[in-house]
């Protein structure tokens, strides 16, 4: 879809997902943050509520009535790839962040927007395992971080140091990539990120801090079976797919 005169600069999409306690604080914060980084209108806010049992979807469409930035929709299940993906077909700006409730790092907007603007790279990610990052997470969280990454690199050629959080692209350019993704839930991250690689889409990563506000809202454990899954189907779809093999900017606006 073409841009419009009155469409934001930025897009910033959350997938949220029972964060009734963190979530009006958070998006306060963030909003009132953006204001100050961007200026007023010169950005958007879309909450992907995904499957919530608490009061978030409620806390969202509040949200939305007390800020003209914040819009939200509800993805009929918990998946945080498939909200995720609802979100960005839905972001209207130029460039399109990828955020999580409980990190909501203005730092990490202010730097990727900088390498983003000056046509440095089409996608940023947040890395909170390369060189420079400080990632205060417990440490079976973070070793479980490497590992992952370290499969991405040996199974599925990925060239980085992380793929899942924070992440901030160009949209026209990347939209291609977001419809060709086959996976979802947790995978989708790093599939957007590899196949973003693979079809010659320039990725830079910048170190990040990470130190978040809560637990995660599902244990690591019970995500592996899932995770594994998804990469066996991530894994025979990408080796059938030939490098630079993507859809155009055109096709993807008209599906």
């Amino acid at each position: 879809m073409a841009e419009q005169l009155n469409d934001p600069e930025v897009t910033v999409v959350i997938p949220v997902y029972n964060e009734a306690a963190i979530l009006n604080q958070s998006v306060e914060d963030l909003v009132a943050g953006l204001r100050s980084l961007l200026g007023e209108g010169a950005f958007e806010v879309v909450l992907a509520e995904n499957g919530s049992r608490d009061g978030t979807p409620e806390l969202a469409a509040a949200l939305g009535d007390r800020f003209e930035e914040v819009t939200t929709f509800s993805y009929p299940e918990p998946n945080y790839g498939g909200a995720l993906r609802e979100g960005i077909y839905r972001a209207r700006g130029r460039f399109v962040v990828c955020e999580e409730i409980d990190l909501c790092d203005l730092d990490f907007h202010a730097r990727a927007l900088e390498v983003l603007r000056s046509e440095q790279a089409q996608m940023v990610i947040g890395s909170k395992a390369m060189r420079g990052a400080n990632d205060q997470r417990p440490l079976k969280r973070r070793v479980a971080t490497r590992a992952y990454n370290g499969l991405l690199r040996v199974t599925l050629g990925f060239r980085g140091t992380d793929t899942h959080g924070l992440k901030a692209f160009a949209r026209v350019p990347l939209l291609p990539i977001v419809v060709g993704c086959v996976v979802e839930h947790d995978v989708f991250a790093s599939e957007l990120v590899i196949r973003a690689q693979r079809a010659g889409r320039v990725c830079r990563e910048i170190p990040v801090e990470l130190n978040e506000k809560r637990a995660p809202s599902i244990r690591l454990g019970a995500r592996v079976p899932r995770v594994l899954k998804n990469l066996m189907r991530l894994m025979v779809s990408i080796h059938l797919t030939p490098e630079h093999d993507v859809p155009t900017s055109e096709s993807a606006a008209r599906d």
